[in-house]
């Protein structure tokens, strides 16, 4: 159950759109949270790499090769049980049943499981498509494989509504069949939030069918995560940011948004595609490797950030007593734990740090941690494909920045958070196939910058503030 002065925070929030006219309304912000358990040195060994193996195959390098559009493909899930899980509340069905969902920005189905289910949790709670009297179930059957195991069911359709925001109908997967843990008995299924062209339905994306219907103020959608990594006070629920569709929330950033375009040539409508053009370990560039190596996935739905190999070499390797780590660990390093370590990501204009907190997953060995960048392609027989992104850039670096996703002209971009929302570092210079002279910040004015959109109202204003507040004296957001 969801903490009560938060849900009178998402009331306000909703209920400061509700006077804008139906055909078309301002962004919507909502508050989301984010899934946190404790570990233990075991823990964190089975979790992450089981979260490196679920990488591999929802991208393409696992044991199989990945499909489009077939009856089996990957799909993008994060470890239940991992600690950067971000989830919201959806409504499904004629009357409407609450549903919780995670967040991925790194595939394009919506799936969640329903009554009868046969590997779901105990308590799960699940989508009863007897009790809609709006729900239509189809007759293709399909299967969803993922590294930690599969789920089953039937593509449907019925009403699905965000907020202000209804779809009618939505076409997803009723999943009626998962491997045993694939789900846990708090969250329901996937929102995904990448472009219809890897969709294993082929249905239209929620996000995407919003704008087609001209139902958004800008066609862009943005995020703020929390952190609470590390955080021993930490209960198993937390709030876990805002989610802002339709344009962004101006409290929650500093300066301007850097908009950096689509990788290119890049296939149209699959990821959020990026290149990275440079990285910087404590402040030193590392080589990389042409930028042509170096396309990326900006993916809100993976916990980690999974790299090339020459890359990761690279990172590691100018850091002092670092070492490669083997079996499950496969592709993970560890380094002294001791070590106050910033790496630094840019793609084509700024870098943006990453904070020590975020880059340490806790201890593995006798002083020694594990790092949140890992080799996506270690222990992989199977060449990806030419789509396929060697980078694949997650919530440990998401936590650090405001992101946007704009649909068109389809780019991503980052901004530094406000001290509203813990505030972040500052975004250092150009660093790799573009220079900058001197040690100043890029210049956010061009063509590639752009001044917050969409404002909202007072009464927007205020909610999300008081939300972003409470989150941020309440539970000590690390800076």
């Amino acid at each position: 159950m969801l903490p009560s002065i938060t849900l009178f925070l998402s009331l306000l929030l909703f209920s400061s759109v509700a006077a804008v006219p139906p055909q078309r309304r301002d962004p919507l912000h909502i508050p989301f949270f984010r899934r946190n358990v404790k570990r233990s040195s075991s823990d964190i060994v089975d979790r992450y790499a089981a979260a490196s193996q679920h990488l591999r195959e929802k991208y393409g390098y696992g044991s199989s090769p990945p499909s489009r559009r077939a009856s089996t493909t990957d799909i993008g899930i994060t470890n239940q049980g991992a600690d950067t899980s971000y989830f919201v509340q959806m409504s499904v069905g004629t009357p409407g049943q609450t549903l919780a969902l995670v967040l991925d920005t790194g595939s394009s189905d919506l799936w969640f499981a329903t009554t009868g289910c046969a590997g779901c949790a105990p308590g799960t709670p699940l989508f009863n498509p007897a009790g809609s009297t709006t729900f239509q179930t189809g007759t293709a059957s399909i299967s969803l494989t993922y590294g930690s195991g599969q789920a089953a069911g039937v593509i449907s359709r019925d009403t699905v509504t965000m907020g202000p925001y209804t779809v009618d109908p939505q076409i997803f997967v009723a999943v009626d069949t998962v491997s045993s843990g694939l789900i846990d008995g708090e969250l329901d299924g996937i929102l995904g939030l990448a472009f219809e062209g890897i969709a294993n339905t082929a249905a239209v994306p929620f996000w995407e069918a919003l704008i087609d219907n001209n139902l958004l103020t800008s066609p862009e959608f943005s995020f703020f995560l929390t952190r609470f990594v590390n955080d021993t006070a930490a209960t198993n629920e937390e709030p876990g940011g805002v989610f802002t569709l339709g344009g962004t929330n101006s409290s929650l950033f500093q300066g301007t948004i850097d908009f950096q375009p689509f990788t290119s040539p890049s296939p149209a409508g699959t990821f959020w595609l990026q290149t990275v053009s440079g990285v910087l370990v404590n402040g030193k560039s590392v080589a990389i490797g042409a930028a042509g190596s170096n396309s990326a996935a900006i993916d809100t739905g993976t916990t980690l950030v999974g790299a090339p190999t020459a890359a990761v070499n690279a990172i590691w390797g100018a850091v002092s007593g670092a070492t490669p780590l083997s079996g499950n660990l496969s592709g993970f390093w560890s380094y002294p734990c001791s070590t106050q370590l910033t790496v630094s990501l840019s793609f084509g204009g700024p870098s943006w740090p990453i904070s020590p907190g975020d880059l340490n997953l806790g201890t593995v060995t006798n002083g020694k941690c594990l790092g949140a960048i890992f080799d996506i392609t270690a222990g992989s027989s199977i060449k990806p494909q030419a789509d396929t992104p060697a980078w694949i850039v997650g919530d440990t670096f998401l936590k650090n920045v405001y992101s946007v996703f704009r649909a068109n002209p389809p780019a991503v971009g980052f901004a530094q958070l406000s001290a509203l929302s813990g505030s972040s570092g500052a975004p250092g210079p150009v660093v790799g196939t573009s220079r900058a002279t001197g040690s100043q910040p890029l210049s956010t004015g061009g063509a590639n910058a752009a001044q917050p959109t969409a404002s909202l109202g007072a009464a927007g204003s205020i909610a999300t503030c008081a939300l972003v507040l409470l989150m941020t004296t309440t539970y000590m957001l690390i800076a």
